[in-house]
């Protein structure tokens, strides 16, 4: 499978290192390292004024955790020996040994390690969207070192690393169930946990910034490709068609989401076109090396669209996924992999593995089915049972006062926006030592009120 190591990078026979996969998989880490901080502006346009900053702390918290779990043992737990289908061993904790391992599939297994690590750090990013205006920040921290420990890592090696769901015979590419799925049944947890919002769902909270949404997610698009087309493991035909597939199945979910709008409220959204590009890059992420570029067109449009109705269950079942993980990644993933059991092209997916409408049986769709099930019930459970217990003893969640009045001020003790007058010598004049320049005579001395969304 691509991307995917079969047994201790250490052990048997060492092949020449190929310089051209070399360079692409180099670039694709850096492609998917960049994909955190434009989630960050994604997910930070979003939310209120007053908790942009929180918001993407959350995943620059994540970047920086993450990373040296996954060196300290993190990567053996995904990638190492397999021990019952369930985990790795140890055998590579502190990534020992890897400097004199050599190359697998003919990229140095170092860097291997390294492009993964980048998929680590953007799922546990991925769940915080949908507890933005009220968690703490150290408890998120911890949340997601445990998240990671007890779920992505198993998780990772149960689909990739030489568990139990890819022995199967699932597929997924580059991590619609490992990914997705799992961050997204995270996410819903953590809703149900938190609980709604102050305010929520009487008061609207809107983006206080469109533009940086829509920067965010154009970053997500762009990392997405190293994504993607990085799982391929080197530069090859696999990395092509899964380029072009990720391009055609984004465009086509962008316009899926934004007709819904248009039919169900009169008036596309610059927020509909970046949630439903999301949308179709979690899509086709399972799915991109094993369709034809049709298919992942049909696959964009029911993603986008199914998405855009699927934000509609958190006021039908009244849980507050503050920006909307759940209906975006979770359902996304699920309509990606499933979508696979219906697509699939047997001579892109291997042998016996076309897709429904591809002349195959109905055997791939049940083993999909079963890699989307097994991994949402175990991220969910555990998920829930790490946040209530942080709930119940160090809390969760910030006080209503602080959510009220902003969660920068009180977890950071900052504010994202500064719009205190000059005369006063503060905000970015006094950080910087500049004295502020003195009011021309006949000006008006008040200070103008200046508002913000949230």
């Amino acid at each position: 499978m691509p991307g995917r190591r079969e047994n201790n990078p250490r052990g048997g026979s060492v092949p020449e290192l190929d310089s051209g996969a070399t360079a692409w998989i180099l670039t694709s880490a850096a492609l998917v390292l960049l994909m955190t901080p434009g989630l960050a502006l994604f997910y930070g346009g979003m939310t209120r004024s007053k908790s942009v900053l929180n918001m993407m702390m959350m995943s620059f918290g994540a970047i920086g955790l993450v990373s040296l779990l996954w060196v300290f043992y993190g990567y053996s737990i995904a990638f190492s020996g397999d021990i019952g289908g369930i985990t790795g061993d140890l055998s590579a904790a502190g990534l020992r040994g890897m400097l004199e391992s050599g190359t697998e599939g003919g990229i140095p297994d170092l860097l291997f390690a390294g492009f993964q690590l980048m998929f680590a750090v953007i799922t546990v990013a991925l769940i915080s969207g949908a507890i933005a205006d009220r968690a703490k920040f150290g408890p998120w921290l911890l949340f997601a070192g445990l998240w990671a420990t007890l779920v992505y890592f198993p998780v990772a090696h149960w689909v990739w690393g030489g568990g139990w769901i890819g022995e199967l015979g699932v597929l997924d590419f580059a991590g619609g169930t490992a990914v997705h799925i799992n961050a997204g049944a995270a996410a819903l947890a953590l809703a149900l946990v938190l609980g709604k919002r102050v305010g929520w769902p009487k008061d609207k909270f809107k983006p206080h910034n469109l533009p940086m949404v829509l920067l965010g997610a154009a970053l997500l698009w762009f990392g997405w490709f190293g994504f993607n087309a990085g799982s391929a493991g080197a530069a090859d035909g696999a990395a092509a068609v899964s380029l072009i597939n990720t391009q055609v199945a984004t465009a086509a979910a962008v316009l899926g989401w934004i007709v819904v709008e248009w039919l169900r409220d009169g008036k596309p959204t610059t927020l509909g076109a970046a949630s439903g590009a999301i949308a179709g890059l979690v899509g086709i992420t399972p799915a991109c090396a094993f369709l034809e570029p049709l298919g992942a067109i049909a696959l964009g449009v029911i993603a986008g669209a199914v998405c855009a109705l699927a934000v509609g269950m958190k006021y039908k079942f009244k849980y507050d996924d503050s920006l909307d993980v759940v209906a975006v990644h979770m359902v996304g993933g699920i309509i990606g992999s499933l979508l696979i059991g219906f697509l699939a092209i047997e001579v892109l997916a291997g042998d016996g593995n076309a897709g429904l409408l591809y002349g195959g049986g109905i055997k791939l769709l049940g083993l999909q089915a079963v890699g989307v099930v097994a991994v949402l019930v175990y991220s969910f459970v555990v998920a829930y049972i790490i946040g209530l217990v942080i709930e119940k003893t160090i809390g969760f969640r910030v006080s209503a006062e602080a959510e009220v009045e902003g969660i920068d001020n009180a977890e950071h003790a900052e504010s994202a926006y500064e719009f205190s007058s000059t005369s006063g010598g503060g905000g970015a004049f006094a950080a910087a030592g500049i004295a502020p320049s003195a009011k021309p005579k006949g000006e008006p001395t008040e200070a103008v009120s200046e508002k913000v969304a949230g």
